[in-house]
């Protein structure tokens, strides 16, 4: 049989890939691997995506120790391309910012046709009523946290906006997890949006904004290949100070990972390199 014949099942039998799972999840390996088997039993597409690039998509996720069950909603696995791709949900996020010790608030809701009242795009003050029980549609969703520090970010989206992002970024708009969850992708959508440019990025989160909706070549070097996003890095990265690099640097990070999330001057290559 040859390695293309070869079912994700059987690759994931393999001694190696066994112990690279009680490696990095400890006793809880096997159920994991189980449930990234069922997924992968539920979805024909899926059955038929080369079992390197599955494994690859459940090695990131669990390095991330997230589970990858779709009803859980923390990160799933997708086909697109013959590949699997890995992609995080918005509950991913929260609890990979929970993490961080960092968050004192962290969530993102629907705002419904009869809690909005307005939002200044200038300023970012959205006017809305949430202790109105929702009535009528989702007009859009918004996500907000608030630090240790004190710092706090509101950020909203209308569902006009999600939609003309997902359009441009994403080739499995209107199919997909997208088709399936809506509600799941835009939240994750404008969470991720508002953490990357704002929030206190752990290492932990910039693997998991490097790796959403890629198809991850190498999971230990995190070579990965950005097959679906039709233009994955368009958007303009947020600045960083030389004390947030330094922060980064302390915990681990190198410059080059800083890199992929971060907007670095020549001078801070040069200060830093």
């Amino acid at each position: 049989m040859s390695q293309n014949q070869i079912t994700v099942k059987q690759f994931f039998a393999k001694d190696a890939v066994k112990s690279k799972f009680e490696e990095l999840l400890g006793k809880k390996a096997n159920g994991f691997v189980t449930s990234v088997l069922q997924v992968v039993n539920n979805n024909n597409l899926l059955q038929k995506a080369t079992p390197e690039s599955v494994y690859n998509c459940a090695a990131v996720a669990a390095t991330l120790d997230l589970p990858i069950n779709n009803s859980l909603g923390f990160a799933w696995i997708v086909p697109y391309g013959g590949q699997a791709q890995f992609q995080i949900g918005w509950k991913g996020l929260v609890q990979l910012a929970n993490r961080t010790g960092q968050y004192k608030a962290i969530n993102v809701v629907e705002v419904y046709e009869n809690q909005f009242k307005s939002f200044n795009r200038l300023t970012e003050e959205l006017d809305a009523d949430f202790t109105q029980e929702p009535s009528g549609k989702i007009v859009g969703y918004v996500a907000y946290f608030k630090l240790l520090n004190g710092f706090e970010k509101t950020s909203y989206w209308s569902v006009a906006d999600v939609e003309k992002h997902a359009k441009r970024f994403s080739k499995t708009y209107g199919g997909g997890v997208w088709k399936s969850d809506f509600d799941a992708m835009a939240k994750k959508t404008v969470l991720k949006n508002t953490l990357s440019k704002w929030g206190i990025l752990s290492i932990e989160m910039q693997t998991a904004t490097i790796a959403d909706q890629a198809v991850i070549k190498d999971a230990e070097t995190l070579d990965v290949e950005y097959i679906d996003a039709s233009e994955p890095n368009a958007e303009q990265l947020p600045l960083i100070s030389d004390e947030g690099i330094t922060e980064l640097l302390g915990q681990g990070a190198t410059l080059a990972q800083i890199q992929t999330t971060y907007t670095v001057t020549d001078e801070q290559l040069l200060k830093f390199g």
